[in-house]
């Protein structure tokens, strides 16, 4: 056959196949990101739902205390331990994307406010003439006075990363430089860098992200740096790090098949070698020259049975040469999971869940056994692990609860000290907590937390306000937020905190029972909650909203189109919705480990079930969403919020739509414009549910 009849063939194929996608899905012009046509209908949208909830009456009387909040100068400055410094970002009203700043630690723990700014970030942003938003900083241990900024233009995950000097406060010029990609770069000493990024055509898995590792030289093109690690265009992602201590250094690559499974290889003289660990185990590094695992699984090996959950440690020299025999560093019961596990110089620091509670624990070698100690800490929270110091057994961690401001912490390795807390930012003592437990369709009981005025008559007509997320092994803690209680509760709310299958709350398990075939569980979960809260008669269907974000946009982006009896108000924010072309838009493709795969016809025969775009009837009786996403997000496609109100306004239902241009996956950039979005959903909120 010709060559021109070949291509006759392949243009007519090509435009059929658009032709039928159109008639499969009218509204795939809306995933052009930045198309006129689509920019046009955001546009008109953003116009109509901003009119129509600035006119509720407290609107504006929202946004100035969110702003006053985001603002406020007795905001915690979360610290970050990088040598003898502590460093920290900080926005505020004159500083709206930020400074980096730091301060010495002993100056930082006694209160001191004299802070040294190492980068403006409005200042390089006016320079520069774009909207630069700050991403961190990889630093070079042991001196800590080189580092890689990641600057993101709009907020996407997508970031430049440039080489920095902190002592003179500048970026080196001819230094390592990397264009806009979903890259990662880690140290190796201080003349090269290991680097995953877009190399070129090819070098990119069907995710989006880096499938290829090399080591580059400083002074030397990126085009000659050497090649390490080469993974499949299937894998999630593929990306280097070393693992500094002040005794040696442990080199690693990390192959990310999916979401849950990967393979790490060691970097030994020169080669790979790799660590026969189970694939859905979690890689903890290197401590005290041991190896820490975490299995997600139960593991037989060396003759023994090793539990799903549990930390082991084995010497990593012992290990490379074929010892099999673990210690346990701690092994979890049903109701309890470990949340994070990080390291000074001497101690492993385990923060765990009983019973969705933090506790956190200090773990040490005494000769070749583990032993531990409860860390001096409230009870009945939220802790988190907030920097530690490789130096040195200096930590921070922080405390906070529904009811109690966030308090941060210093500790060493025999000291405890509480040195900042959040101001009360609304009268808790108003206000109490219980927790119930839902049961299921199934039988499983669901715990969740109500936080109500202590006067509250339970009569069915109060306005209700439940959250979940409900997936990635994301355990929802307890948490502290002025926002909610100003602009929710002292204003007659009540606010309800779901801890769904799906999540980490009680170990893999609770997590690894929800995924793919099985991900109504966490839908009838959520169903089941908001029956109980209408059974207790803490509210009705009238007065009953809900809100959810990413995977947490998809649980109330189903429930709304499953149950929409059950609900007068849907805060759906940044949310996966379209599940039939999820894995075909951004980084969609590295989550059908959780989800599973809608082009394979066994995955999608449970998929098309639930997935709210595919569900949406002409025939329902919807309550009037809210639909929120951001252009810039590059993680959760705005196809999947715009296509949906496309599709409801098709449908003559009523809705709000509302995408901000910046932000990323996350909420908008500067602390104005987060504040006028949570203007926005709490005023949408008082107007449906009061």
């Amino acid at each position: 056959m010709k060559l021109r009849t070949l291509l006759f063939f392949a243009s007519v194929a090509f435009v059929c196949g658009n032709i039928i996608a159109q008639e499969i899905d009218p509204f795939l012009w809306l995933e052009e990101v930045d198309g006129a046509k689509a920019l046009d209908w955001v546009k008109s949208h953003n116009e109509i739902t901003v009119s129509s909830l600035q006119q509720y009456p407290a609107f504006q009387e929202i946004k100035n205390k969110n702003l006053e909040i985001y603002n406020s100068k007795d905001r915690i400055a979360v610290p970050s331990i990088e040598g003898y410094y502590i460093y920290n970002f900080w926005q505020d009203e004159k500083h709206e994307r930020g400074i980096w700043r730091r301060i010495r630690t002993n100056d930082y723990i006694n209160g001191s406010q004299e802070w040294e700014t190492v980068l403006d970030i409005d200042s390089l942003s006016k320079i520069e003439n774009e909207k630069w938003v700050f991403h961190g900083a990889e630093f070079l241990f042991p001196y800590f006075e080189r580092c890689i900024v990641s600057l993101s233009r709009g907020g996407g995950d997508a970031d430049v990363k440039r080489e920095f000097d902190t002592d003179n406060k500048q970026f080196i010029k001819n230094g390592f430089f990397l264009p806009e990609a979903k890259s990662s770069v880690s140290w190796k000493d201080n003349v090269s860098i290991y680097v995953a990024t877009d190399f070129g055509e090819g070098s990119l898995t069907e995710s989006g992200y880096p499938r290829i590792v090399k080591l580059w030289d400083r002074g030397k093109p990126l085009t000659s740096a050497k090649l390490i690690f080469e993974g499949d265009k299937k894998d999630v992602s593929v990306s280097a790090f070393t693992v500094f201590t002040l005794r040696r250094e442990y080199e690693f690559v990390r192959r990310d098949i999916t979401f849950y499974t990967s393979n790490t290889y060691a970097i030994e003289n020169g080669k790979l070698v790799k660590l026969e660990i189970p694939d859905d185990a979690a890689f903890h590094g290197v401590f005290l020259n041991r190896m820490l695992i975490e299995l997600k699984s139960d593991w037989k090996v060396g003759g023994k049975t090793y539990k799903q959950g549990s930390l082991l440690s084995v010497k990593y020299d012992d290990f490379l040469k074929g010892n099999r025999d673990f210690s346990i560093v701690y092994q979890p019961d049903k109701k309890s999971s470990i949340v994070s596990v990080a390291n000074t110089s001497h101690q492993l620091l385990i923060n765990r869940l009983n019973n969705v509670r933090s506790e956190l624990y200090k773990y040490w070698l005494n000769g070749e056994k583990w032993q531990n100690e409860k860390i001096a800490a409230p009870d009945f929270g939220a802790i988190s692990i907030v920097s530690t110091d490789d130096l040195s057994d200096r930590y921070f961690f922080t405390y906070r609860s529904f009811l109690s401001p966030t308090s941060l912490y210093s500790a060493t390795s025999d000291k405890v000290k509480k040195i900042k807390s959040l101001p009360q930012f609304f009268d808790s003592d108003k206000f109490k907590v219980e927790q119930y437990e839902a049961v299921s369709k199934d039988g499983t009981r669901i715990p969740y937390f109500l936080v109500f005025n202590k006067n509250l008559k339970f009569d069915g007509m109060n306005p209700t306000l439940l959250y979940a997320y409900g997936g990635f092994e994301v355990s929802m803690q307890p948490i502290y937020s002025g926002v909610i209680g100003t602009a929710w509760l002292e204003r007659g709310g009540v606010y309800a905190y779901a801890n769904l299958r799906g999540g980490g709350e009680f170990g893999p398990k609770w997590h690894l029972s929800a995924i793919k075939q099985n991900r109504q569980k966490v839908n009838n979960d959520m169903i089941a909650v908001s029956e109980d809260l209408i059974k207790r008669k803490v509210t009705s269907p009238t007065h009953l909203g809900i809100q959810g974000g990413s995977n947490g946009g998809l649980l109330v982006g189903t429930v709304f189109t499953q149950r929409p009896d059950l609900y007068n108000a849907v805060v759906c924010q940044v949310p996966l919705l379209d599940m039939k072309r999820y894995n075909k838009l951004l980084a969609g493709a590295s989550w059908t480990g959780e989800y599973g795969n809608p082009d394979d016809p066994k995955d999608w025969s449970y998929i098309k079930k639930y997935s709210p775009y595919q569900n949406l009837s002409a025939d329902e009786k919807y309550p009037k969403i809210l639909l929120m996403t951001s252009t810039r997000d590059d993680r959760v496609h705005p196809g999947h919020a715009r296509k949906m109100a496309a599709k409801l306004e098709s449908l003559k239902y009523p809705f709000y739509y509302y995408e901000n241009t910046e932000g990323g996956h996350s909420a908008g950039v500067t602390n104005k414009q987060i504040a006028f979005e949570n203007a926005l959903v709490y005023s949408y909120l008082w107007m449906q549910l009061k």
